[in-house]
């Protein structure tokens, strides 16, 4: 069975979000705990597994998504680099439809020089109080926050953009708050210190209690980062910049209540998998 290792959200390697891809044989999905094992094997933040779905009117694969921890129940930049993987080892180009448990069909769609766009439901938040403790676990006192639905994220909006590259969280204490909030984890923003730039707005995304210290690239969390701003910008078609270490660009165009979500890949491992 082959396996990949792919950088999402770029166009070169070493940059991204690199996550793992399985493309399984078609048939019934592994054992959960298996899934789970090679995700915690390849221990990169999410590791994708599609199923061929044989007889489904509907969609073309299934598609899971797990932590080295935890079953996740979205994860966009692993949806680009299955697509990715899928074009490069199958020479499937075009649009691929993925039945997930949680979110229903999405569908993604690659052209031929390997740009991939993900149609995913958009996440719009609702305004809500400053979780105790949310300040000191991230080391600044938010302008607002935002519950971003059944997405799982709470949405903290920061005052400029250097206060969003230089946070240092507190990831201990901003993990026992995801736990007591019951959510998946904190995405901070700010808009672009410069008008007109490649970018209009930041981010970085934090759940450490899944597992995840720091996500390189979130494209799950652009289903609501879109809304956010396309409201405050007043613009469809917007693109934003995750300031993690490796850094990556994900350009959004919301579209009513779903958010198109387009970005590069790059293939920086491909292997066998013997168990």
């Amino acid at each position: 069975m082959r396996i990949h290792v792919v950088d999402a959200f770029t166009d070169r390697p070493f940059a991204g979000n690199p996550a793992g891809v399985c493309l399984l044989p078609a048939g019934e999905w592994p054992d959960d705990t298996w899934m789970r094992q090679v995700a915690a094997e390849l221990n990169h933040s999410e590791t994708a597994f599609a199923l061929p779905s044989a007889g489904d009117a509907e969609a073309d694969w299934a598609i899971r998504w797990f932590t080295p921890v935890v079953e996740a129940t979205l994860c966009g930049h692993a949806t680009l680099a299955t697509a990715h993987a899928l074009r490069t080892e199958r020479g499937i180009v075009g649009t691929v439809r993925f039945s997930s448990r949680h979110h229903g069909v999405l569908v993604t769609h690659t052209d031929e020089s390997g740009g991939v766009t993900l149609d995913f439901p958009a996440a719009p938040g609702t305004e809500v109080p400053v979780p105790k403790g949310l300040s000191e676990a991230l080391t600044v006192e938010p302008e607002s926050t935002w519950h971003t639905g059944p997405l799982g994220d709470l949405l903290a909006v920061l005052p400029d953009e250097a206060a969003v590259r230089t946070l240092a969280p507190r990831l201990e204490e901003l993990a026992a708050l995801t736990l007591r909030e019951d959510i998946r984890g904190i995405i901070v923003t700010a808009p672009a210190a410069q008008d007109g730039g490649e970018y209009e707005f930041v981010s970085r995304f934090f759940a450490p209690a899944r597992g995840i210290p720091e996500d390189p690239v979130t494209g799950s969390a652009h289903t609501a980062l879109a809304p956010y701003w396309s409201a405050r910008l007043g613009r469809d078609r917007l693109a934003g910049l995750q300031v993690s270490a490796r850094t990556g660009l994900v350009r959004t165009a919301l579209h009513g209540d779903r958010v198109h979500l387009t970005g590069s890949a790059v293939t920086v491992l491909d292997g066998t998998l013997h168990v």
